[in-house]
């Protein structure tokens, strides 16, 4: 892991913290995870945020009153909403990707879920998401939330992570094995 994406890291976590301890404490866990989800989501839509959070352009007056009026305007819980402008006021908007993540993650331990990347070629119907963690959660023993992602190159087939487990059920990986396999053959 570079440095900086540690720095980042551990501002994230330690963010992450703060804010799911006091989300606990006052029992607002599930408006901390919709808000979680909503966040993330308006991440990967909206390149306008992802470059407010980024750019030093911005002053931090400017920065944080750009996402205080964004939370009050997706409805975020008011302990996110609150670290959101200090990590405005002290330049620290950057890390919010890690944190989504880093909060994704302790709301997930502490539901006793686990999240799985899948990677597929078309995107995954309900049905199949569904039959997904009902398979995926008889193997791990625990709920498994569906993390979805699209990568047309793979073909067809599925790539799963689960932790540090990945399934590469693949067509592209399948051909490359084939490719390797003839490679030793000739």
């Amino acid at each position: 892991m570079s440095e900086s994406a540690s720095i980042s890291s551990g501002i994230a976590a330690r963010y992450a913290t703060a804010i799911f301890e006091i989300a606990l404490e006052s029992d607002a866990l599930g408006d901390l995870e919709r808000g979680v989800d909503d966040l993330g989501a308006a991440l990967d839509a909206s390149a306008d945020l992802r470059d407010l959070i980024a750019s030093p352009v911005y002053s931090r007056d400017e920065q944080k009153a750009a996402i205080l009026a964004v939370a009050d305007k997706m409805g975020l819980p008011p302990a996110l909403r609150n670290a959101l402008g200090l990590m405005a006021e002290k330049r620290r908007l950057f890390v919010l990707p890690a944190l989504v993540g880093q909060l994704r993650a302790r709301i997930a331990r502490h539901k006793g879920e686990v999240t799985a990347d899948v990677t597929s070629a078309r995107p995954l119907t309900d049905a199949q998401s569904k039959k997904l963690a009902e398979t995926l959660r008889a193997r791990i023993g625990k709920d498994v939330k569906i993390n979805a992602a699209v990568d047309e190159d793979l073909i067809g087939g599925l790539v799963v992570k689960v932790g540090s487990v990945m399934i590469d059920s693949s067509i592209r990986a399948r051909l490359a094995a084939l490719q390797n396999a003839m490679k030793e053959v000739g």
